[in-house]
């Protein structure tokens, strides 16, 4: 049977990518008849990029997009300052041998969405539009959903199902699982692209009238494109009609200028701040992922990174239990990606609150180069003295010879062991790579560590009996 995934935006079509690509059938259905148009989720971290890299579309990422231009803050038609985004909202990233992609990188939605479902159809899948899943009934054998398409319920059998249908997911109501959480009512943001004469640059230029940013329009330009994304926050109360002349006027109220004109509204949107998740990723063969299953403020862009996330965590596992694995497998996903969730979750809400104030509280870092399992059950270290690399944690990249990168071999749907002496090691279906010791592996040499095909420690051991035990119980 097919897995059938509701919702066709950078979760879905990632999880569909994960399922194709390792011979697991899958139907996405979204009840838009495209993809959507925005540039809404634009930033991606350095980890989203491992991840898309994994799943083979790097080179089409690198070419759609550019690095996050700095804060440029006017003060009317003044300049007053520039600032890094690491200055604005307190977040670098690490450098090293250990970091393939040590910057955050913009690419609007709608690029990301076409390049993904570029990749599926190159898997052999595809997205099927104006179809919405509108209820589905599950037993101990399956999934039966119910899609509407032209008007007519059309009834299918699957194995399971995963709703990445967003912020108001039908999936999630239908489960009626908890949502807790807090919804800024008293404040709305206006988001959406267009094109603006009169700015030079290539910046988010963070229009005001005195150089305060807590009273802002922001134009941000978009990689190969003549639009901006423009982002305004708003007293709930003094939301504007959503249209060009209304922008147009909100740009000259915020920042006295008229000397910018905006034209070409391509796409324009309000949205409820909200922090947001639920108290459940998975009720029996029904799942919940991305903007389905937390919702966040924009600030610090981490709702489509973590919501990719997601999807890359599920897939493997959800492959390997339709494969044949134990279906407990599947529990680790919300054992796994709640924590998470709940942590960017506390990350992103700080920000807004913040409003680009620093801070002196620590905090994790937007990189989520940081972001692990080590509490997860299927983390496993039974050295007697745990170094500084845990099992559970991302796996460092690290140089091999010729030229050659860890996350080359990384790369796929494989297991992975680490050895780091000349010795022998075979176990079926696993590849074997011998490292050097290193800042990034600094363990014995007679250690070995298993990673996972989402790139994440397993186990790390001296005992080659425990991985081969580990992978037996995840395959």
């Amino acid at each position: 049977m097919t897995v059938v995934i509701a919702g066709a935006g950078p979760t879905g079509l990632t999880l569909a990518c994960e399922l194709a690509r390792r011979g697991i059938p899958c139907r996405v259905f979204d009840k838009a008849p495209g993809l959507f148009p925005g540039s809404r989720g634009k930033g991606l971290s350095p980890r989203t990029q491992e991840v898309l890299d994994d799943l083979g579309v790097a080179d089409a990422i690198e070419a759609g997009g550019m690095d996050m231009p700095p804060f440029r803050i006017y003060a009317g038609r003044e300049t007053v300052g520039e600032r890094t985004l690491a200055e604005m909202v307190g977040s670098g990233v690490p450098c090293g041998p250990g970091v393939p992609y040590p910057r955050f990188w913009m690419v609007p939605q709608w690029r990301t969405d076409e390049i993904l479902l570029g990749r599926l159809r190159e898997l052999g899948g595809d997205v099927e539009f104006s179809s919405e899943v509108i209820g589905f009934e599950q037993d101990g054998e399956g999934v039966t959903v119910t899609f509407l398409r032209d008007g007519i319920p059309v009834r299918i059998r699957a194995s399971h199902l995963v709703g990445t249908d967003g912020g108001r997911s039908a999936i999630r109501k239908a489960l009626d699982v908890g949502f807790a959480g807090k919804t800024f009512e008293s404040e709305r943001t206006l988001i959406g692209d267009v094109r603006a004469d009169g700015l030079d640059g290539t910046f988010c230029h963070v229009l005001t009238r005195g150089g305060q940013v807590s009273e802002r329009f922001s134009l941000w330009n978009l990689p190969s494109s003549d639009h901006y994304q423009f982002v305004a926050s708003m007293a709930t109360d003094d939301v504007p009609p959503l249209t060009l002349e209304a922008v147009q006027g909100l740009l000259v109220e915020r920042s006295g200028r008229d000397d910018i004109v905006l034209h070409d509204l391509r796409w324009i949107s309000l949205y409820r701040v909200n922090a947001r998740m639920v108290d459940r990723f998975r009720v029996g063969r029904v799942f919940l992922a991305g903007d389905a299953a937390h919702v966040h403020s924009s600030a610090g862009g981490q709702g489509l990174n973590t919501s990719v996330q997601d999807a890359y965590n599920l897939g493997w596992k959800l492959a390997a239990v339709i494969s044949g694995a134990s279906e407990q497998l599947l529990d680790t996903y919300e054992e796994e990606r709640m924590p998470v969730a709940a942590s960017v979750l506390g990350l992103s809400t700080d920000l807004h609150c913040r409003n680009f104030e620093p801070s002196n509280e620590t905090a994790p870092q937007l990189h989520q180069l940081d972001i692990g399992y080590r509490r997860s059950s299927l983390a496993i270290d039974d050295r007697a003295s745990p170094g500084k690399l845990r099992a559970g944690d991302r796996a460092p990249d690290a140089a091999l010879q010729g030229g050659r990168r860890l996350f080359d071999v990384l790369r796929g749907t494989h297991f992975t062991v680490l050895t780091f002496e000349n010795r022998a090691v075979h176990i079926d279906g696993v590849r074997v790579q011998r490292l050097a010791p290193s800042a990034e592996y600094d363990v014995s040499e007679s250690t070995l560590a298993l990673v996972r095909p989402d790139g994440y420690l397993g186990v790390i051991t001296e005992s080659e009996e425990t991985v081969r035990k580990y992978v037996a119980s995840v395959r």
